[in-house]
């Protein structure tokens, strides 16, 4: 019998894209000839529920609580107030509903005016923030403002259905804390008996109606994030129940990272099989094996033989190369309905939540691998394998034909720079126009050059680690850069005019308080400067495959305990020998950064962010602006790549006179996007200039290197580096004359 898939993503992810690895899993099937049909379970929930039929239903389901609190006196403040002014005021939500969800997905854009009156939505408690916000969107569009406002009562709804209706709800994760180290499966089980919840039957009953229409053979998971395990669960469940003949599968990053030690046999009450890593080569087998129950051939596969938990890896075949795993297909998904939110004002945060990216990685693996903190042993870090850029390119055009959007998002854990630099000559080629961002290590291989190279194809944003900002960390978590170096390449991006967002990093093993300190006042000085756009600070945690969580000894720190659970392992709890407690400056560090994003309070002592003593930095006060006044390296590489961004220029001739001499010269007039501007040479060098430009133009898939635009030129003439130093040719380099 021919194996029919269904793939799905369950509840919840991202509200404005689809989460990619179904996408992924349906591109290589199709280059199998597989039958599959993929969803995204998340906003197939989202839409039912906050629609005018679902809030119906959800201010009926909630009125039992009100009715009786209402009469009992002594139980009326087990509500807040927040929840009883929305119950009161379902009507307004009602009404205005399905016409809010239709303005965050694209559709009614003059709704934005309305909003914006701010007497069109009903407001609670989401709105009190309003007031602080304000300045934020002054220089901001009708369209972002109701957006966010839009936003605001969205989350006011949500709060009326944690408090109300599920405590487990949440837009982007779902009972996350049932799945986050969850080392014992005892209490994900225990849930899992309970009734189904309000929000799991409206999972439930979408689904039902998608198994029914696609009567799979085999169903596959994909469990990114503790906040998808619950529901994966419950949907196995359901299906287990009701169609015992379907096969069930579960893979994705959480099953990647935290389920490689199970052994808990009751994990296969709900599912058949759990694989890990690469997807292909394992669901490829589990095919295989399906259509020919004799074969036994399974790759990186736990299943249950004999009443205990078993892990096989005895398939012959070896993972697909990048070039051979297809392009992510995202037909089935309703790339029309995603919804666009903007949460808050961060940058880069709401990049993630506004607007639909189509996700592709440049490179499997990481380029770098060495990060003490990462999971560099597994091999979706571990296996390094880059996309040659005219594959990537294809991709790029088969998504954009099949999605009708042209923005993508590059999920890599490090683009490596080469391959940006062959990407981006490979989109100017080609003359596509796109919007593209991607995660870096802030490596001094992004020169000027590049980084108005990356700009001119699409680029718009890039994120990058700094994680401590202090040298001697940054050299014990093997990150390869100095603050120095972080600083001149922020520098570089941000003059290029793309947005810079900094991880950031506390409570690094064997970090003092100075350092954390000293830390801040980095970050404070690299958003002063300007050449920092965004930043996040996340407090460190130690993960079992990194190498603090493999040799904590080397880092000065214990772990716990040394047991390993049934379930999931990851997260591992840990005593610092310096013994601070790091959890105290989250706040503090936190509450500055916001401020420094919005360009203000720089002149604040750093002791008035912390309401307990903190030591003087001991960083200069002029650490970044020294670093960035240091003169440039002159010395340009022989190999390097010369390219012309600009267009032909118009030619005009003329003499000139001078004690009795003439010289035949040459005007050349260019007109760049923004501006037209002229140059003048010799007729000599002028013509050769003319000729090279055609020569070295980006549109051209032969790219000269430096030594042989030089060579090329002292073919005819003398001191080649005179003339490269010359005003003309500085000029140039201004508009797009770049070496790479």
């Amino acid at each position: 019998m021919k194996t029919k898939l269904f793939v799905i993503t369950p509840p919840f992810t991202q509200l404005n894209t689809p989460y990619p690895a179904t996408a992924y899993i349906k591109g290589f099937l199709n280059t199998k000839n597989v039958a599959a049909v993929q969803a995204d379970l998340g906003i197939d929930v989202i839409l039912e529920l906050f629609s005018k039929k679902g809030l119906v239903d959800l201010f009926l389901y909630s009125g039992n609580l009100f009715e009786n609190v209402s009469s009992r006196a002594e139980s009326r403040d087990e509500i807040s107030d927040n929840s009883k002014r929305i119950f009161a005021l379902q009507d307004e939500y009602i009404k205005t509903i399905d016409a809010v969800i239709s303005f965050l997905q694209g559709k009614n854009p003059t709704l934005a005016l309305q909003i914006c009156q701010e007497d069109f939505l009903p407001e609670a408690s989401r709105f009190a923030q309003l007031e602080e916000l304000d300045w934020a969107f002054g220089t901001m569009g009708t369209q972002d403002k109701a957006k966010h406002l839009a936003t605001l009562y969205l989350e006011d709804i949500s709060d009326f259905i944690v408090e109300c209706v599920d405590e487990n709800f949440g837009f982007s994760r779902y009972a996350e804390r049932l799945g986050r180290s969850a080392n014992s499966f005892d209490e994900l089980y225990e849930a899992l008996q309970l009734k189904p919840t309000y929000i799991d039957a409206i999972l439930i009953s979408l689904l039902k109606a998608k198994i029914e229409a696609v009567q799979p053979t085999l169903f596959l998971i994909s469990v990114p994030f503790p906040g998808n395990l619950y529901s994966a669960f419950r949907c196995a469940q359901w299906v287990k129940q009701n169609h015992p003949e379907i096969k069930i599968s579960m893979g994705g990053g959480f099953p990647n990272t935290e389920l490689r030690s199970l052994s808990d046999a009751r994990v296969f009450e709900f599912f058949d099989f759990i694989t890990l890593d690469d997807g292909e080569v394992p669901i490829e087998e589990l095919i295989f094996n399906l259509e020919n129950p004799n074969s036994n051939s399974y790759k990186r596969t736990f299943l249950l033989e004999d009443g205990k938990v078993v892990y096989k890896n005895n398939s012959l075949k070896h993972d697909y190369k990048q070039a051979y795993v297809g392009t992510p297909d995202y037909s089935d998904l309703p790339l029309d309905k995603y919804i666009s939110v903007i949460e808050i004002v961060n940058p880069m945060h709401r990049m993630w939540s506004d607007g639909r990216w189509n996700k592709l990685t440049m490179a499997h693996g990481c380029y770098w691998g060495k990060c003490t903190f990462c999971d560099i042993s597994l091999d979706y870090i571990k296996v390094y394998e880059p996309v040659a850029a005219n594959l990537l390119c294809n991709r790029m055009e088969d998504l954009m034909q099949q999605t009708g959007q042209n923005g993508f998002h590059f999920v890599d854990e490090a683009a490596p720079p080469a391959l940006m630099r062959a990407l981006a000559l490979e989109i100017l080629r080609r003359k596509l126009a796109v919007t593209w961002w991607t995660n870096i290590r802030f490596e001094k291989s992004f020169s000027a050059d590049l980084c108005l190279l990356l700009k001119a194809s699409g680029c718009i944003a890039v994120s990058g680690g700094l994680e401590v900002a202090s040298d001697r960390l940054l050299k014990l978590i093997d990150k390869g850069v100095t603050v120095e170096q972080v600083a001149k390449v922020t520098r570089n991006f941000t003059e290029a005019g793309i947005m810079v967002h900094a991880y950031l990093m506390y409570g690094y093993p064997t970090q003092t308080i100075q350092e954390t300190v000293d830390s801040l006042e980095m970050v404070r000085q690299l958003f002063e400067a300007g050449i920092l756009q965004s930043g996040f600070w996340h407090q460190f945690a130690m993960t079992a495959h990194s190498p603090v969580g493999l040799y904590p000894e080397k880092f000065g720190v214990t772990k716990t305990t040394e047991a390993i659970g049934t379930f999931a392992n990851n997260d591992i709890d840990y005593t610092d020998a310096t013994g601070i407690n790091h959890d105290k400056f989250s706040f503090g560090l936190k509450k500055s950064l916001f401020n420094f994003m919005h360009g203000i309070c720089f002149d604040y002592e750093l002791q008035d962010w912390f309401d307990f003593k903190i030591p003087k930095t001991k960083i200069d006060p002029d650490f970044i602006f020294n670093a960035l006044e240091e003169g440039n390296d002159f010395n340009t590489k022989p190999n390097a790549k010369v390219v012309w961004l600009g267009g032909k220029p118009s030619l005009e001739h003329f003499t000139k006179s001078k004690k009795g001499q003439t010289w035949e010269m040459m005007t050349l007039t260019f007109h760049d996007k923004k501006e037209s501007f002229a140059i003048q040479t010799n007729k000599n060098e002028g013509d050769w200039l003319v000729e090279i430009l055609k020569k070295i133009t980006v549109s051209n898939s032969k790219h000269y290197t430096f030594q042989e635009v030089k060579a090329d030129f002292e073919a005819q003439f003398e001191d080649f580096e005179l003339f490269w130093y010359s005003k003309p040719v500085n000029t140039l380099r201004e508009f797009g004359l770049l070496v790479l």
